[in-house]
């Protein structure tokens, strides 16, 4: 794997290329360098080695001290708000209390049938390579990424934007992504508590990821469910999972739009459980 650290649109891997995006390039935060650690961790895991490039020489070499001091920077703490990506014109970053995955209509069924968010492994029973192998597989991601159940940060529009691909059957447009948006179901959960979970990895480039599968009714915080949708996916959601519901109506101009009408939604929640309509 080849780390790209930069001025990029934002931090991702797309072919065996890790694009580290600087919130503040050229400088580089104690966060990003823990980041960049753990991504390296991950592929070490694997069996893949790292190489780092980096136009900004200081930036290397921060960073190459932080990989020969990682104890102390894999400690560093998370910030209320990560801003390498500003694509968001509300929060102009990633807000980091929650964490969500998103799907579709259909698969959302398959999930509340099972109780379960599975792996790609788990929940389409092919072989690995035939995965890999699929137009889907844009990034050209290796093996173990189908291995794990992927989070955003929770007031992302990454997700619906994926949803939306995968039904398209190509990149969304303008117009998609405002008039014609129709969001997925969003699954929420407390970043902090899922931290605990036991298959829980950090990879350095999502939030966090599971490993396998993540039992529902322990760990979901509550489901977004746009409105259009009920009438599809009520009478398939099991009791311990009611009153996590939240039934939302798309009146939003846009993803962005939606992602933060929902994201609110969220902070707002109680403990106590609801089922509401909004």
């Amino acid at each position: 794997m080849l780390i790209k650290i930069g001025d990029f649109d934002c931090t991702e891997v797309w072919d065996g290329v890790f694009y580290k995006k600087l919130s503040d390039y050229p400088l580089v935060s104690d966060w990003e360098i823990r980041t960049i650690i753990e991504f390296i961790e991950y592929e070490k895991k694997y069996g893949r080695r790292c190489d780092i490039e980096c136009d900004d020489k200081s930036v290397l070499q921060s960073v190459f001290y932080g990989i020969e001091h990682k104890e102390d920077y894999l400690s560093v703490p998370r910030p209320k708000l990560i801003t390498e990506c500003t694509a968001c014109p509300y929060r102009k970053g990633c807000v980091t209390d929650y964490v969500c995955h998103t799907t579709s209509c259909d698969n959302a069924r398959k999930i509340f049938g099972c109780g379960k968010l599975l792996s790609a492994c788990n929940a389409r029973h092919v072989p690995v390579e035939t995965l890999m192998n699929e137009s889907r597989n844009a990034a050209n991601d290796p093996a173990d990424y189908f291995e794990y159940i992927m989070f955003a940060w929770g007031n992302c529009q990454a997700g619906d934007r994926l949803v939306m691909e995968r039904s398209l059957g190509r990149f969304p447009d303008d117009n998609d992504l405002s008039a014609g948006f129709e969001p997925g179901v969003r699954f929420y959960f407390r970043y902090e508590q899922l931290l605990s979970h036991p298959d829980a990895v950090f990879d350095g480039v999502l939030p966090v990821k599971v490993r396998d599968e993540i039992i529902l009714a322990d760990w979901v915080y509550r489901i977004v469910i746009p409105m259009k949708l009920k009438g599809v996916l009520e009478t398939y959601i099991p009791c311990n999972l009611m009153d996590r519901i939240i039934y939302v109506e798309n009146d939003c101009k846009d993803i962005w739009d939606w992602s933060e009408k929902v994201y609110r939604l969220i902070e707002e929640s109680s403990d106590i459980p609801i089922c509401q309509r909004k």
